[in-house]
């Protein structure tokens, strides 16, 4: 029986050759598959994050009582004065949504009666959630309350609220009319009348 002689030198270059070629193919896949998961799993959480942001927008509009406060702008700024949707345990709470210059962020306020711009000693909850924002409109027609929000390279979200009623706004009081002018008797026995003094009958006539 005849032996097999071992490998050559060039037999085994030729192997390691081959072999790192299909190593590199096989890492060149997994590596695109690890990329495409890794976007894809980033789409995702993107995509949770705004639905929850929509929302938390969603909710804090309809438990408000409808006192809304809208200023038109490049981007618009919605202050609710008062919802009942609270991230922080609050009974009644003031809400903000409004776009950061810096970024162009979506920002989320939430405290009670403060005023922006904010101040030093005004105790807030600040959240930052999408960014950037390319779109933030908010559009009021009687009852009815149109919602459109996009961030960039997102799609846009747009929803409508109905039957959300401006309070009516309280009534001022009624001054009460003047006093009619202060009518007395002196200790004379004259009538006192709108500063002028007048004799009773009985001393006219005599």
């Amino acid at each position: 029986m005849r032996r097999r002689s071992a490998f050559t030198l060039i037999e085994v270059l030729i192997s390691v050759a081959l072999l790192s070629i299909v190593m590199l193919g096989l890492y060149s896949a997994l590596d695109m598959q690890r990329s495409s998961n890794k976007h894809l799993f980033s789409y995702l959480t993107k995509a949770i994050d705004a639905d929850k942001v929509i929302m938390v927008l969603y909710r804090d509009i309809m438990y408000s009582d409808g006192n809304l406060t809208i200023k038109k702008g490049e981007f618009d700024r919605l202050c609710i004065n008062n919802t009942a949707n609270s991230l922080y345990a609050l009974s009644r709470s003031k809400v903000c949504w409004l776009v950061a210059k810096e970024e162009n962020q979506l920002l989320r306020v939430e405290g009670n009666d403060y005023i922006l711009p904010l101040k030093y000693e005004d105790k807030v909850a600040v959240d930052k959630t999408m960014k950037p924002i390319v779109l933030f409109d908010i559009t009021r027609n009687k009852g009815e309350l149109l919602v459109m929000l996009q961030s960039a390279n997102e799609k846009p979200y747009a929803f409508l609220l109905q039957g959300i009623e401006q309070p009516p706004k309280p009534r001022k009081k009624k001054k009460d009319p003047p006093a009619p002018p202060a009518t007395g008797t002196t200790p004379s026995g004259t009538v006192v009348e709108d500063g002028n003094t007048t004799l009773p009958d009985d001393q006219n006539n005599t």
